[in-house]
């Protein structure tokens, strides 16, 4: 079983059927890669990601394989291949010895469903730490391990928590806990800052929201008025319950948030359309 859920895919600028889609050169060696929402067929965010896929290779002593301009390209070529409107989109530049390879294909989202944004989602703690959290490189050990506790604990997520009890970052996610409308979440450098996460911080400064960088320890969890995560795929999600702790999945910032986000969303998509 392949990741590619589409009809084709790029390999190096060319556009293959996704029947000859090889896993390998994902997960073997070495994978930096970036996962994007594709919205009506454009992509959301696209600047930011490749800045961060440029970042993350840079701090693995990489070179770029392909450029933005022919990235561009590629992603336009593979969207206006098949009518896949709302999908996730994934691009991996893979190092493996002497192959250098990238590639740019669809994967099957899992976006919420609207009764998980109104009621929330389960979440677990995990413990364990990134070795590089800053860069988006392919770690098969650590996601197999949270994979299968997820599926044991019927969650949606697992929370990170570090060797001082602290609560970094999702699996998957970035972490938020909001007490008296002021929204804690952990420092850049214990984190992968997502995209999202970069808009969110925007909109609370914009919005006068008062942010804190600072871990939550996982033992304070039941002290916060409501938890969320933010993702390319969640957008904004509240937890209903993390372990044995319930929680409100009601909070009017929530919906600030998430609808301020959505419009930057939107003339994102905007822009790049019209580029």
């Amino acid at each position: 079983m392949t990741e590619s859920v589409g009809n084709n895919f790029i390999l190096n600028g060319d556009l293959l059927p996704s029947d000859v889609f090889d896993n390998s050169l994902v997960y073997q060696g070495e994978s930096v890669y970036e996962v994007i929402r594709m919205v009506r067929g454009y992509p959301v965010f696209f600047s930011d990601h490749i800045i961060r896929l440029e970042t993350s290779i840079r701090m693995q002593g990489r070179r770029m394989i392909a450029g933005p301009r022919i990235l561009r390209r590629d992603l336009v070529r593979l969207s206006e291949s098949e009518d896949r409107r709302e999908i996730n989109l994934k691009i991996v530049f893979n190092y493996n010895g002497p192959s250098e390879n990238y590639l740019i294909y669809f994967i099957e989202p899992q976006y919420p469903s609207e009764e998980q944004y109104r009621e929330g989602v389960k979440g677990i703690l995990f413990s364990a730490e990134r070795e590089n959290p800053e860069s988006k490189v392919i770690n098969h050990e650590l996601r197999s391990s949270i994979y299968h506790r997820l599926i044991i604990e019927g969650a949606y997520e697992a929370l990170l928590v570090n060797h001082h009890n602290c609560i970094t970052e999702g699996s998957r996610s970035n972490i938020y806990f909001i007490k008296n409308d002021v929204l804690y979440t952990a420092p850049e450098k214990y984190i992968l800052n997502g995209i999202t996460r970069k808009h969110i911080l925007r909109i609370c400064d914009e919005n006068r929201i008062k942010v804190v960088l600072s871990c939550v320890s996982a033992d304070n969890i039941g002290e916060y008025d409501t938890v969320f995560m933010s993702g390319t795929s969640p957008i904004v999600l509240p937890f209903s319950q993390i372990d044995s702790v319930y929680l409100n999945t009601r909070h009017h910032l929530l919906g600030l948030i998430k609808d301020q986000y959505l419009l930057k969303a939107d003339e994102s998509i905007r822009l790049f359309s019209q580029e």
